[in-house]
C-alpha cells in the first residue's frame, strides 16, 4: 500500500492550498484517513481526520479554516486549507488506516509528506 500526497507549495498569508493524497496498491478497504503536520523543530501533530462514513474532526487551530474530505471510490483524501497563516507552515503527511483483507487487522500507512510554506 502506498500513499501519494500532493498539493503543497508556497503561499502568502491569507491564501489557500488544497492537498490531496491517494492510496494505491492491494487492499480490501481504507478506513479512517487523516492529515498531520510537522513544523520545523516540532512533533508531528494531528490536523484533521475523516472516517469512511464522512465524520470529521479538526485541531482547534484549524477549525473554520481547513476542510477535510474524501472520495471512497478513488481512495483519496483532500485537505482544503483557507486563510492560511505563517504558523501553518509545516510538512503535511497523509495517514490511512487500511484493511488489507476482510478478516485482517487494519494497519497504519503514511504518505511521504508535502511541504506547505506560508509567508507573512
Amino acid at each position: 500500500v502506498q500513499l501519494q500526497a500532493s498539493g503543497g507549495g508556497l503561499v502568502q498569508a491569507g491564501g489557500s492550498l488544497r492537498l490531496s493524497c491517494a492510496a494505491s496498491g492491494s487492499f480490501f478497504s481504507v478506513l479512517d484517513m487523516a492529515w498531520y503536520a510537522q513544523a520545523p523543530g516540532k512533533q508531528r501533530e494531528l490536523v484533521a481526520t475523516i472516517t469512511r462514513g464522512g465524520t470529521t474532526t479538526y485541531a482547534d487551530s484549524v477549525k473554520g479554516r481547513f476542510t477535510i474530505s474524501r472520495d471512497n471510490a478513488e481512495n483519496r483524501v483532500h485537505l482544503q486549507m483557507n486563510s492560511l497563516r505563517p504558523e501553518d507552515t509545516a510538512v503535511y503527511y497523509c495517514y490511512a488506516d487500511v484493511l488489507l483483507q476482510f478478516y485482517s487487522n487494519a494497519r497504519d500507512y503514511w504518505g511521504q509528506g508535502t511541504e506547505v510554506t506560508v509567508s507573512s
